[in-house]
């Protein structure tokens, strides 16, 4: 029985290899489908016809045909064909993938097997190819042409660049390598100076698409090399000209060039932008040309390119650059300055605190050398006293009193400026009414104002950054030429998170205006950091907390309030909003002998920072319980010392609480001795034996009236009264 079973594995092996070898399974099935290709998304028709007689297994028995799509399992229909053959038809509606095999099956032994296979795909048309275009090297005078592939299509596709000449038939021009959209044609294959056409063609099993046909020459489409700059230089009698020469490419010298230059200064932005300027329409063959409108004394960076004199040329590259300084003259124009007077310490001379802008670069003609201040203007054959000659755009000097005019010249190593004359006048004009400034962005100020009733011939606008030292910004002030203007843009020294002082001044035709003041920023958030709290009193029920301002630099805006937040320990938490011009808080309502926490939060317009906790315990007691408490305590304590003296002073007092008892060693009758004594022997105290002492007779004396008792008034040497003798009687034991 176990040799049986073992061989029964062996038997099912043996039958699937003769089962997979010709003339098994799979040399008696034909899978065949409507069409191995099909459009995403179509319907599928295969069939798989079996014959019995070819299946080594299945010549006995009905055959059972199954469908298998991949691994998924799909229901045909079966019928009897001619010949004895088991046919099954099979159509699956929609398609939806883009490669699968569709497997044909038989039941052997309780299992399928595949005995039939038929590949599909599916996909979609090939797309039309965009925007093709081509550019012809001159240095092997191939032709690179290249378009924008279309959507995928899901097939294998075949794609060729096709040429034709006027005369020629049409050729594949090339093929591209590697699925880019991309491929040069050989030379052999062009026809320079006449008109070609070439266009893409994609093909897949579905279908074929052309892209646009592209008719041109060759060498319209050729892309030259760029020329060469040679040299640069002044025209001597027009100074704002210069003159350049080139060289065009090697190989075009016998073309008709067009040809463009470009320049720029080293302040200007990158060509591409607005920057750079650019002249056009120059003939590359000429070798040479003029240019005016030049800045003096300013560097700029030249290049040049070329095409062929056709609309449909490529441009070649830009030159490699080329520096150029143009030659300076002396500076022109009138510079804008603002000032300060003051009288001096010393009698008879008055300070002044000149500032001004720098020329515009227009106007500087050069690199400026110096600026120098006098007190004349200057005239042929003298030269006027210096008050101040310097390489800054401000000055510190005095001049005698009752100066009203000073001079500014500025200065480069061609000439000097004709000078510009600075009136002193009087800061006692009319102010205006109002004044506000917002952000523009992080790094500018808008500033808005009223205009005054009286005409105004300027504007000067100061701003200075608030810091918690002092500092000055020489440049950070602007002047307003337009008298109407009601707006000025900030844009020098501004950055975001700082705070700023700014001043506006009128200038009248004879009088400078008092300045109007307003603060700003241009971006604001949250501050860096929160107070720091301190107690400054506590009691049973309140506390009050004071806290140091924050320095400026660490507001990062306007500060809008203050929170201070309080909770104990069973979580009771409370919060107050306070002034932002305060610096202390009276926390009130709370419970006494009770630890709270507390912590301010400081905020502004973008957010809130919060500080760190500060821990108290409440009093049992007032400060006035307290000092109630001491007081009685004080008072009784007081009373008693009063008591106390009281009882000392008053005698009767003294006597009723602590009556006085007599001595007796001082009566009278300790000082009788009676005449005759019977003499008896001395006894011993400690030989006696103890017993009670029997008193028979008791005599009190009495005192004189109005004496007090227990004081004996003093001995007077007169003799004493005779006094009775009282008796006293006293009995021995027994």
């Amino acid at each position: 029985m176990a040799r049986r079973d073992a061989g029964t594995p062996f038997l099912l092996l043996l039958s699937l290899l003769l089962l997979l070898f010709p003339g098994g399974t799979l040399g008696c099935a034909s899978v065949a489908v409507g069409s191995p290709v099909v459009p995403l998304g179509s319907a599928v028709t295969a069939s798989c016809t079996i014959q019995s007689e070819l299946c080594h297994g299945l010549e006995q028995g009905k055959v059972r045909i199954s469908w298998m799509l991949d691994s998924k399992p799909v229901a045909g229909s079966q019928r009897q064909g001619l010949g004895g053959t088991e046919v099954s038809n099979l159509t699956l509606p929609r398609f939806n993938r883009t490669q699968a095999r569709l497997w044909c099956c038989v039941e052997w032994n309780g299992t399928k097997q595949r005995v039939g296979m038929a590949e599909i795909r599916a996909g979609y048309p090939p797309a039309k190819p965009l925007n093709l275009s081509c550019v012809l090297s001159l240095g092997d005078y191939g032709l690179t042409c290249q378009w924008e592939q279309g959507a995928e299509s899901h097939l294998p596709t075949s794609v060729m660049l096709k040429c034709a000449g006027s005369r020629a038939q049409e050729v594949t021009g090339c093929t591209p390598q590697g699925g880019q959209s991309r491929c040069t044609v050989p030379r052999r294959l062009l026809q320079l100076y006449r008109e070609m056409e070439l266009w893409v063609s994609v093909t897949n099993a579905l279908g074929t698409a052309e892209s646009e046909h592209l008719r041109i020459d060759p060498m319209d489409v050729a892309k030259l090399d760029p020329p060469t700059l040679q040299s640069i230089q002044s025209i001597p009698f027009q100074t704002d000209c210069v003159a350049l020469a080139w060289d065009v490419a090697q190989g075009t010298e016998h073309m008709e060039l067009q040809c463009e230059l470009r320049y720029r200064a080293p302040e200007d932005s990158d060509c591409p932008r607005s920057g750079c300027h650019q002249v056009t329409g120059i003939i590359g063959r000429a070798g040479a040309a003029q240019r005016c409108g030049f800045l003096f004394g300013t560097q700029y960076h030249f290049q040049m390119r070329c095409r062929r004199s056709s609309a449909s040329a490529y441009w070649s590259a830009w030159s490699p650059g080329k520096s150029y300084t143009t030659h300076e003259k002396a500076p022109t124009g009138k510079l804008d300055t603002w000032w300060g007077a003051q009288p001096a310490r010393a009698g008879g001379q008055l300070e002044v605190q000149l500032r001004w802008k720098a020329p515009r670069r227009h106007e500087a003609n050069g690199r400026v050398v110096g600026y120098r201040v006098t007190l004349s203007p200057r005239r042929r054959g003298r030269d006027p006293p210096t008050v101040c000659n310097t390489t800054h755009t401000h000055c510190n000097f005095s001049v005698p009193a009752g100066t009203r005019r000073v001079y500014l010249s500025v200065y480069n190593a061609a000439g000097e400026s004709a000078a510009t004359e600075v009136i002193l006048l009087e800061r006692k004009g009319q102010p205006l009414a109002r004044l506000w400034a917002l952000p523009r962005d992080n790094s500018s100020l808008r500033v808005h104002w009223e205009a005054p009733p009286a005409p105004v011939a300027a504007y000067v606008l100061e701003w200075q950054r608030v810091t918690s030292e002092p500092g000055h910004c020489s440049a950070c002030w602007q002047m307003e030429h337009d008298g109407a203007a009601t707006e000025a843009l900030i844009q020098y020294g501004i950055e975001p998170f700082q705070r700023y002082n700014i001043s506006l001044y009128p200038l009248y035709k004879d009088a400078v205006g008092m300045p109007i003041h307003t603060t700003a920023y241009s971006q604001q958030k949250s501050p860096s950091h929160a107070p720091k709290l301190h107690l400054k009193r506590i009691s049973k029920s309140e506390a009050e907390l004071c806290w140091e301002p924050l320095p400026v630099e660490m507001q990062n805006g306007f500060i809008t309030s203050y929170t201070i937040f309080w909770a104990n320990s069973i979580a009771d938490v409370a919060s107050a909003t306070v002034n932002p011009s305060l610096s202390s808080f009276v926390i009130q309502g709370l419970k006494p002998s009770t630890l709270y926490k507390v912590h301010i939060m400081a905020s502004t317009v973008a957010g809130g920072t919060n500080g760190t906790i500060l821990t108290l315990v409440t009093t049992v007691l007032d400060d006035t319980e307290i000092q109630f408490l001491f007081l009685t305590l004080g008072l009784v304590f007081i009373l008693l010392i009063l008591l106390l003296i009281c009882f000392q002073k008053n005698e009767r007092m003294k006597e009723q609480l602590w009556p006085s008892v007599p001595d007796p060693a001082n009566s009278s009758l300790g000082k009788w001795v009676p005449a005759a004594l019977p003499q008896e022997p001395l006894l011993v105290p400690a030989a006696r034996e103890p017993g009670p002492a029997a008193i028979s007779t008791v005599t009190v004396l009495e005192g004189a009236p109005g004496k007090p008792p227990g004081k004996e008034p003093p001995a007077l040497p007169a003799a004493p009264p005779a006094l009775p003798r009282p008796y006293v009687r006293q009995e021995g034991r027994g």
